[in-house]
Formats: C-alpha cells, structure tokens, sequence
C-alpha cells in the first residue's frame, strides 16, 4: 500500500509562501520550514464542519482544549500545570517578542546562541532590547552550549535567556545536564528564560527525549516562559495557533496585558485545529515521523557524499543544518538555485554563513531529484 506520504500534491499557484518563491521556475523549493504533506484528515474534517456551520465570530479556547493540552504535558513533558497558566496566541513569532517586551525593561538585554531561527535574533530589536549572541559550539558532532561564553557575556542588562529546545536549525535535542547548567546560571543572575519548543514533537534520533526546562525544578519553572505550539508537527502553520505556559503571576499578567492589546484573537478554525491535532492525530503523528526518519537518513548520506558539504546527524526536526564552506562556493544559494533547488541560507540564522538550512519533509521522490541536482553542483561550478 502506498505511503501517505509519498503523495505529491501540486503546491504550484496555491499563494504558498513556499513554492510562489519559484513559481514557474524549474526550482524544487525546500526552505521555509512548512511541509509539503497533506494535514492529518481529522483536522480537515474539523475544518469542514465550521465552515458548514457557518458562523465565523469571536471565539473562546474550548474547555476541552484546554484539558487536552494539561493532559498532554503531563503525560509526555511529565509537568503538572494549572490551566490559568496557559496564554493562547496567533503564533511562536509574535510570542517571542512579547516575552521579550514582557521581562525588563526598554534598553535591557536579551541573550540567545547563534545560529539560530532569525526571529530570535530580530524579535529583541523590536522590543527595544539589546541582543547579546553566544555561538554554540560543535562537540562530537552536535551542536551545544558553550557555557563559559554565556556566563562572560551575561551583563546586569542580560534579564531574559532565548532557548530553544529542540534546536532550529542545529536539530539538538538538549538533555538534562544541559538545561541543568544552563538553568542554574540563569536562576543565579535571575535571569527569565524563554523556551521555544514548538519542535518539541518531532524527536527523530529515539534514543533521545525532549525534556522542557520548566520541568526541572519549581525555581526553574517560576523563571520560565514555555512556548508550544502544533503547528510545525501537524503541518497546519498557515492556521496560526500556539500557547505560552507562564507559571509565573506577575510575569504572566505583563504578558496577558500585552498579548490583549498587540495581537490578533484566535479563529474557531486555529482552536478547533488545535484540539484536533492534539485528540485525534496520534496515529499520523507516529507515521510521520516513521517518514521523516527515512528522509534524514537519505538526506544524511546523500549530502555526506558531496564534495564540499558536510551534514551532522539530527536529533529532531526535517530541517537539515549543512556545512557548505568547503565547496568553496561564495553565494551557496544562488548557487543552488541555479540547480533547481531552493534552500534557506544560512545567513538567515545569524552566524550562519557558508551553511545551508534544507526542509525535508517533502516526498522521497521529490528529495531525491533535490539530491541528484545538488550532487551536480560541482558539474557547474
């Protein structure tokens, strides 16, 4: 029987973000982190009843979301929460600018290791916060901390760590030793800590566990903003929707007073895809990920075998972190493109110059004609 997964379904003229980018172009686009699958048929049906429905006014979190989403975290993040704590939101972006907007005040600084997903970086700025960036560092083939670097650049500016957890672009799923160290410096400079783990779904090495930091002690969790979010998982990002776990009460009441006057209501489509993802789609979710491990793997030794590239395993994600600066290619994505396959480039990620950041949760089919154009890069160069 064929593979879900392996359906390719014509993204061509749809307004997608995507694929628009080369519209009309024989270019194979693989940046922007969507995917090109078909979202789980729960969550479609789910959006045919409301429209069937027919009434599209304001809308409120339904209660059994809420249970759903307290179940979920204490069953696989082993973390107790109060249902006040949570704080529904259009998206990860805008609520990482609101915890930055949210700890400190206008000219404190904020942290965050580099690279990393661009709004980290940009998000900051826009809360009138100075950015402090700690490179991680490569050890035994994964991306880490580097704990020194952040206690020498830690300022009595420095009031809130960016973490994020699994890690966008590098794919580290960081462990307990790890967020131990780092919540300990944090907790000693009382510095607040905002944890994006909206990859938090998508563990592809299984000897490995997403743990969120929040869950490592009561101090921990009173200094911590956790930001979730199926978004990414259950390919439904266009719908919006994600949720901010503040434990903390002053914190919290910041956060809800600028979330009420800065962002957009949620739509009954965003709650009811929500809750869908979370109740209904457990059986996609595991054949997913069954999926995208084989595509790591392809993607791992396809690249591997390129003269100038370079690719580390992942822990988690379908974004693939590719080392191209032994190529010797100066412009790595024009490059590419010239190919026909489109990439994000590193320089996107801050500190990023000379990778390259390929989506592969796409179809085998359409990874390996992206592999066999890249592989004769050097025909053309």
């Amino acid at each position: 029987m064929k593979n879900i997964f392996d359906e390719i379904i014509p993204r061509q003229h749809t307004s997608s973000m995507k694929w628009e980018k080369y519209v009309d172009k024989d270019i194979i686009p693989l940046w922007v982190a969507d995917m090109d699958f078909r979202a789980p048929k729960p969550i479609l049906d789910a959006m045919n009843r409301i429209t069937e429905h027919g009434i599209l006014g304001y809308s409120l979190p339904p209660n059994e979301l809420v249970d759903v989403v307290v179940k979920r975290l204490a069953d696989l993040h082993n973390w107790q929460i109060q249902k006040e704590w949570l704080v529904w939101l259009p998206g990860l972006v805008p609520a990482i600018t609101l915890s930055c907007q949210s700890v400190g005040q206008a000219g404190d600084a904020v942290m965050s290791t580099t690279p990393v997903y661009g709004p980290f970086m940009k998000c900051p700025d826009s809360a009138d916060r100075e950015l402090i960036k700690v490179p991680l560092r490569l050890e035994n083939n994964r991306y880490t901390f580097d704990f020194e670097a952040i206690k020498a650049a830690i300022t009595p500016q420095t009031k809130l760590f960016l973490l994020c957890n699994p890690y966008n672009p590098a794919g580290t799923v960081f462990t307990e030793s790890e967020l131990n160290e780092l919540a300990e410096i944090c907790l000693e400079k009382d510095i607040i800590i905002c944890s994006d783990e909206i990859h938090c779904d998508l563990i592809l090495d299984e000897t490995k566990k997403h743990i969120s930091i929040a869950t490592l002690s009561k101090s921990v969790e009173n200094q911590t903003i956790t930001l979730l979010s199926p978004s990414k998982t259950f390919n439904i990002a266009g719908l919006g929707g994600a949720f901010a776990v503040v434990p903390n009460n002053a914190i919290r009441e910041r956060f809800q007073k600028l979330r009420y006057t800065n962002l957009p209501m949620l739509s009954a489509y965003t709650y009811e895809a929500m809750l869908v993802a979370y109740r209904d789609c457990g059986k996609w979710h595991q054949d997913l990920l069954a999926y995208l491990r084989k595509n790591h793997d392809f993607v791992l030794e396809a690249i591997n075998s390129i003269d100038g590239f370079e690719m580390h395993p992942l822990e988690s994600t379908y974004l693939a972190w590719i080392d191209t600066r032994k190529s010797g290619i100066d412009n790595i994505g024009e490059a590419l493109e010239q190919v026909g396959v489109g990439v994000s480039d590193g320089g996107f990620y801050f500190d990023g110059k000379g990778f390259i950041r390929l989506n592969f949760g796409t179809a085998m089919s359409v990874l390996q004609e992206a592999m066999f154009r890249i592989s004769k890069l050097n025909d053309k160069s």
